[in-house]
Parts: C-alpha cells; sequence; structure tokens
C-alpha cells in the first residue's frame, strides 16, 4: 500500500467529473484548440479508469441544445449513461449532486466546457458544500481566452485548485515501480501525451525502452 501526502493527491480520495463535452459545445470555444482538449479529456477519463477512481459523466439539454458527449471521452466508460441536465450549474440538478456524494470523496477534479460558466459554477458551489475541488485547466475551454483566464481567476481566488491532466496522472502514478498501474499510465501517456508519449514510445523503439521497460 503506498503512502501519500495530505498535500498530493491520493487516488483514493478523489472522484473525476467531466462535464458538457458535449458535441455542440466544442463549436463555441475559441481558438484551435478543441483537438488538444478532446485528448487531454480522454486522457483523464483513462486515468480514472487506470486508479479506479470514481467518474461522473454529465451533459446539458443533449437533445435539444447541445449534443452528445464527445465519443472520444465516453468510448471509456461505455457502460456509464451520462447525467442528463436541464440546469446549467451541474451542483444545482439534484441527480448530479446526489451522484457527487454517493462517490463519498471529499476532492474533486472537474472538468469541462465551459470554463466560465459550467466549469466555475459547479467548483462555486462544491466548494461552498465543502468540498475541495482541482479544475483541471486544460481540460477545459471557454468561448474566448479572456473568458476562460477569467473564469480560473475566479475560482482560484476562491480556493479552487489549478492543475493539468498530465500532472494528475503522474503525480497519482509517483513512481515507475509501482507496477500496479505503470503499464496503464504508460499506454495513457503515449496516446494522449503528445511530444512526450510519442517520444518514449520511440524511444522504447529505438533503444528497447529505458525507464523499466515500462514502454511498449
Amino acid at each position: 500500500m503506498r503512502a501519500y501526502q495530505q498535500s498530493l493527491l491520493d487516488p483514493t480520495q478523489i472522484a473525476i467529473v467531466l462535464i458538457d463535452h458535449e458535441s455542440q459545445v466544442f463549436f463555441g470555444m475559441d481558438g484551435d484548440c478543441r483537438h488538444s482538449l478532446l485528448n487531454a479529456a480522454a486522457g483523464l477519463a483513462r486515468t480514472a479508469k487506470a486508479f479506479y477512481i470514481p467518474i461522473i459523466l454529465s451533459g446539458v439539454e443533449e437533445d435539444i441544445l447541445s449534443g452528445p458527449l464527445a465519443g472520444k471521452v465516453h468510448s471509456v466508460y461505455p457502460g456509464i449513461t451520462p447525467i442528463r441536465r436541464s440546469a446549467i450549474n451541474a451542483f444545482e440538478d439534484k441527480k448530479f449532486k446526489s451522484a457527487v456524494a454517493a462517490t463519498q470523496k471529499k476532492k474533486l477534479l472537474i472538468a469541462g466546457l465551459w470554463t466560465e460558466v459550467c466549469v466555475a459554477l459547479p467548483t462555486l458551489s462544491a466548494m461552498e458544500d465543502g468540498y475541495e475541488v482541482y479544475v483541471v485547466t486544460d481540460a477545459c475551454a471557454s468561448c474566448s481566452n479572456q473568458a476562460h483566464q477569467t473564469a480560473l481567476q475566479r475560482v482560484i481566488q476562491a480556493g479552487a485548485r489549478p492543475v493539468t491532466w498530465q500532472a494528475c496522472v503522474l503525480e497519482l502514478q509517483r513512481d515507475w515501480e509501482n507496477k500496479d498501474t505503470c503499464q496503464a499510465v504508460a499506454a495513457i501517456l503515449q496516446d494522449h501525451g503528445g511530444a512526450y508519449g510519442l517520444g518514449a514510445s520511440d524511444t522504447h523503439t529505438v533503444i528497447g525502452g529505458t525507464v523499466g521497460g515500462i514502454f511498449s
């Protein structure tokens, strides 16, 4: 049983919440970051599976406004039906709030679209209810960079903690000698870790791997 410092993420103490990564909402995003954001959200979903972390998926007005949850995210958990809401603030939906409480975790990693609304509002509400919230900034986006950055400032000033998805997976892994999860983490990094994942894969191909043979 590995030991964790209280200030660091412990997979037994957290739940991951992905809100409104829906097809229509992606069209409202600013710039050319759609692929990067979808990649980060999928990597975060796979991280939850690798560490047996409870995950909550939710979408707002799927049929009439926002479209289905992005397939790259939902395909990680095909057996989970996303919580469907009309409330813009997910924490004002009784089913969503009950699902979060049912995890019995007091630390939440939250990501979603858009940062200024569907991330900021439940983050603020969750903290009022006593949760410790980490906002996964690169798995969130807004209709403009100003909106994204302003929303992050708002939740950080209120006490939320900003993190990025690759930092989360490596913080949870902690040590490559933790063999229960190292293969899954390596696969996640290879598939979603951009240049780092590509470099790790190429290293294994060229010289047979250098990190305990975990990249394959």
